[in-house]
């Protein structure tokens, strides 16, 4: 067996699991940013680290408890992912560039700002995909995610 065949092997292997990883992508991104809006809101699992909140961290953590929500579960999956991109590009800008060089984001602590952006706005482009409630939802009827088939 040499290289060249291994790696097709290898390729198409992974790729039969495709769907199932953009599946738990989309899932496990919602859980891990619904926890954000859940402790700015709820101070659960811990307290909210800055004080009080203000209107704009207010409409930030229910963005991120309600977004991360439907993202995971794959309910309005693409329109629900848009508002969490935007909101964490809005975030960096606002509130991690000015700390420090905006190039270099690893020195304002906006490295995570900036992935939750870029990953919410792939899945906003692919939809809810297989494992989605939007997967279950008829077509038409104001449902314009996919209907949890791969584009091919």
């Amino acid at each position: 067996m040499g290289i060249s065949s291994g790696y097709r092997r290898a390729t198409e292997t992974l790729d039969k699991y495709r769907d199932h990883t953009y599946a738990l992508l989309r899932i496990v991104t919602g859980y891990l940013f619904l926890w954000h809006g859940s402790q700015k809101l709820l101070d659960f699992p811990s307290a909210f680290p800055f004080g009080e909140l203000s209107p704009l961290f207010f409409v930030g953590g229910l963005v991120e408890l309600v977004g991360g929500a439907l993202v995971c579960v794959g309910l309005f999956t693409r329109v629900s992912a848009f508002i969490c991109s935007g909101q964490m590009a809005v975030a960096y800008w606002m509130f991690h560039a000015p700390q420090a060089n905006p190039i270099f984001p690893i020195l304002n602590d906006g490295d995570l700002a900036i992935l939750y952006a870029f990953v919410f706005l792939y899945i906003a482009c692919r939809g809810g995909g297989i494992w989605s409630l939007d997967g279950l939802r008829p077509r038409g009827a104001g449902n314009a995610d996919d209907p949890g088939q791969p584009e091919r």
